[in-house]
C-alpha cells in the first residue's frame, strides 16, 4: 500500500469511528427526547388533551429549519426527520387515550 493509500485509509478509519460516536449520541438523544414526550404523553391523557399540537409542531419545525441553517444542514432535511419524530411521538401518545 502506498503511503497516500495508507493514510487516505487511516483517515477513512477516523472519520468511521466518529461517525459511529455519533450515532450512538444520536441513538441515546433520541431515546431521552422520548422518555420526556412518553411524559408529556401520560400527561396529556391525564387531562384530555389532544396527542397532537399543530402550532407547537409547527413552532418546532420553523425552529430546527433555522438550526439547520445556522449548522449548514439541509433545512428540508431536517424538517423531514422532525415530521418523522413528531409522526412517531403522536402515535405514542395516541396508545395513551382511553
Amino acid at each position: 500500500m502506498s503511503d497516500p493509500t495508507a493514510r487516505a485509509a487511516t483517515l477513512l478509519k477516523e472519520h468511521r469511528a466518529s461517525i459511529d460516536r455519533l450515532d450512538a449520541i444520536l441513538v441515546y438523544t433520541l431515546a431521552e427526547r422520548f422518555k420526556h414526550t412518553q411524559s408529556v404523553g401520560r400527561l396529556k391523557a391525564e387531562h384530555d388533551l389532544p396527542p397532537s399540537d399543530p402550532a407547537r409542531e409547527a413552532s418546532q419545525i420553523e425552529r430546527l429549519e433555522r438550526l439547520a441553517r445556522e449548522a449548514d444542514l439541509d433545512p428540508e432535511f431536517a424538517r423531514k426527520f422532525l415530521n418523522f419524530v413528531i409522526a412517531e411521538v403522536i402515535r405514542h401518545h395516541e396508545t395513551f387515550l382511553p
